[in-house]
């Protein structure tokens, strides 16, 4: 997101935000807060935050205004929701997504409210399905429920939201509620099938109009009532003042990027539209399937009344109706200031309108949303390996070499299992070892190579093993953790306070799969189980990468982000491997760009002249893999410590607190 968008989030906070409750006289308002980091208590703080917006929003506590929910950035697959109370004159309730992380949240990104499929099977394009709940009884015979209306959002204040996934983006319908409704919907990003943003089936206030300012608006559809805005308030004659406003707004569709009025309504709606991009993505041909307009009318012309400032339009026309075409002169119009469209060549420009005879790219270039400001720690990052999983770097006699788990994604034979060790700069292979071994770390100790590996066994993973050789030539091996009623995974290891530590993964039947567990040693060799130490007891938690600085053991980890199938690396730290606390600022990484598939797991770290690797896995986790690496410009101390210069958030998914529980 630019610098001007923030600046002005931030004038706005300070001088422009809806009267407080308290300064009304009214009860001191509720601040709630949304975080997936949160324990889901009370929402009264980030730790204490709720995991869902609709359990911020059913805690609302009464009608007086001013009360807050502030959401952490994050993805949040959420649909039909609804506040438990409206706001006031005066003191508006706000939602508000903490984008730039001046709330407290820890970190910065999009608000997305993803309303789609809760079976995850895609886009939910479905009539009376979408963020907002609106519902009619009787819709079609499947729409069995009880009629709902969205109501309750009424004298809401919205910002920094990404809504998307369902039927309707940011859009208010009041069904059976006809009734005079304010809302204020800002810097936020509304897509949906019929509808990006808007209010249907409502009425307005002459001095609290309907408000969406620098919002990215988009329909996906071509058929029926669809527009990337669309307001349609019951007035039995037109006003003479703006029910709906919009500034500074990029409106895009393939059908219309304005609209109002609907199949069998006559009554009338008067907008305002300043500074807005309104683009219609179809330049089809007469003959064709032109659209009916970039601004329509769906029944009569008459029936809307749109002022125009500064805005540019693109499209096959300008103004249409799509019931009586031939009323499309009647749609009432003003322009000041300047207002010009891009439009196919056959048609005429309507008077007020300067006509753009060559394409216009800036416009063009706005059609996607601002991505807000993301501060990465990386300096760059690398593919190192294609069809790989997991790779361990270490330093050998001065040189950055890795140990490879060779191993194909599923099925084969022992033979098809094994550990590989390269020079990381030449690819030159130094030695193999552990056939039927996998999943595998390492740590240099003494001149001596430790390498701790699970033992692949017909599908599945027992056990951990130790491979240590101080030549590369001759190894010894033993085993040193055993599996009790379990499986073992990933595994990690690293000197601590006193001693070493190893950290390993577990589908132990007592938590959800997966799981990580903790062991001590003196020597690497002889490992004692530390029962007490378990992180992950609610989650899947799994591939830990353990490292020790600054008085902190610190947990690389992997997280399934349900209910998607989308993994992401976390991090945590402990004093007593007992007490975790998580980053807010995670994730660590996730997968971003085209070749990143829907995973960043298997992390791997290492200091080397100067500068931290971040070693991870990329792909499907079912049918491909590669390996890339992220570089931190500093040590691995600074490194792990960068991730919690905002107070961090104790993780409940511990034995500890299962013990706890019980008592």
């Amino acid at each position: 997101m630019s610098r001007r968008l923030s600046l002005l989030g931030l004038i706005f906070l300070l001088f422009s935000a809806p009267i407080n409750a308290s300064a009304t006289g009214a009860a001191t308002p509720t601040t709630l807060y949304v975080s997936k980091l949160g324990d889901n208590s009370n929402g009264s703080s980030w730790a204490q935050a709720y995991t869902s917006i609709q359990a911020a929003l059913s805690a609302i506590p009464d009608d007086r205004g001013g009360h807050r929910i502030l959401i952490r950035p994050d993805t949040y697959f959420e649909a039909m929701l609804y506040p438990a109370h409206r706001g006031a004159q005066g003191a508006y309730n706000e939602l508000l997504g903490d984008v730039d992380g001046r709330l407290g949240s820890g970190t910065s990104g999009w608000v997305i409210i993803d309303s789609g499929d809760p079976e995850q099977r895609g886009f939910k394009s479905y009539d009376w399905w979408g963020p907002m709940r609106a519902y009619l009884k009787g819709w079609s015979k499947e729409h069995t429920e009880e009629t709902f209306s969205c109501i309750e959002w009424d004298r809401w204040h919205l910002r920094h939201l990404y809504v998307t996934g369902g039927d309707g983006g940011i859009f208010f319908d009041l069904t059976d509620q006809v009734k005079p409704f304010s809302v204020l919907v800002e810097d936020c990003v509304g897509i949906g099938r019929a509808f990006g943003v808007g209010a249907a089936n409502c009425l307005s206030r002459p001095d609290e109009p309907i408000t969406f300012r620098r919002c990215s608006c988009w329909a996906l559809d071509w058929w029926g009532d669809t527009a990337a805005a669309y307001v349609r308030i019951e007035n039995p004659i037109m006003p003479d003042r703006p029910d709906a406003v919009f500034e500074d707004c990029v409106m895009v569709s393939p059908q219309c990027a304005f609209k109002s009025s609907n199949y069998g309504f006559h009554t009338s709606t008067h907008a305002q539209l300043t500074r807005c991009k309104l683009i219609c993505l179809n330049f089809s041909q007469p003959q064709g399937t032109p659209s009916d307009g970039i601004i329509q009318s769906v029944e009569e012309g008459k029936l809307l009344w749109v002022d125009l400032r500064d805005c540019t339009l693109m499209g096959y026309k300008v103004f249409g109706v799509k019931v009586k075409k031939e009323t499309a002169g009647e749609i009432r119009y003003t322009t000041a200031g300047d207002v010009k469209a891009y439009i196919q060549f056959q048609q005429e420009i309507p008077p007020g309108f300067l006509r753009l005879g060559h394409w216009p790219v800036d416009i063009f270039r706005d059609l996607i949303p601002p991505e807000p400001d993301k501060s990465e720690p990386w300096t760059e990052k690398t593919l190192i390996e294609r069809d790989l999983c997991e790779i361990s770097p270490f330093i050998w006699h001065g040189r950055l070499c890795h140990l490879e788990c060779i191993r194909p994604a599923s099925g084969g034979t022992e033979a098809d299992y094994y550990l590989m060790l390269r020079d990381a700069e030449t690819g030159r292979e130094l030695a193999q070892c552990g056939q039927g071994y996998g999943l595998a770390s390492v740590i240099v100790h003494d001149q001596t190579l430790y390498i701790f590996a699970s033992r692949w066994d017909r599908g599945d993973w027992k056990d951990v093993t130790l491979f240590k050789s101080s030549d590369l030539a001759r190894w010894d091996k033993r085993q040193v953790i055993r599996g009790e009623n379990e499986s073992l995974f990933n595994s990690s290891v690293c000197r601590g306070e006193d001693g070493f530590v190893m950290a390993y993964e577990s589908n132990d039947p007592t938590y959800p799969p997966f799981t990580i567990k903790f062991a001590h040693s003196q020597d690497l060799e002889n490992w004692r189980k530390l029962p007490d130490s378990v992180f992950g007891t609610d989650r899947y938690t799994a591939c830990p990468a353990i490292r020790f600085a600054d008085g902190y053991y610190y947990v690389l980890y992997l997280e399934q982000r349900q209910p998607r199938w989308v993994f992401e690396t976390y991090i945590t730290r402990s004093k007593d491997l007992r007490r975790w606390e998580l980053s807010a600022s995670n994730p660590v990484l996730r997968a971003e760009g085209l070749d990143e598939g829907i995973n960043a797991s298997d992390p791997d770290l290492i200091e080397f002249r100067g500068k931290t690797y971040l070693y991870y896995s990329v792909g499907d986790q079912r049918t491909w893999m590669n390996i890339k690496r992220a570089t931190y410009p500093g040590t691995i101390e600074a490194f792990l410590k960068s991730w919690y210069t905002a107070p961090a958030i104790e993780d409940r998914g511990t034995a500890v607190h299962k013990f706890e529980e019980k008592r």
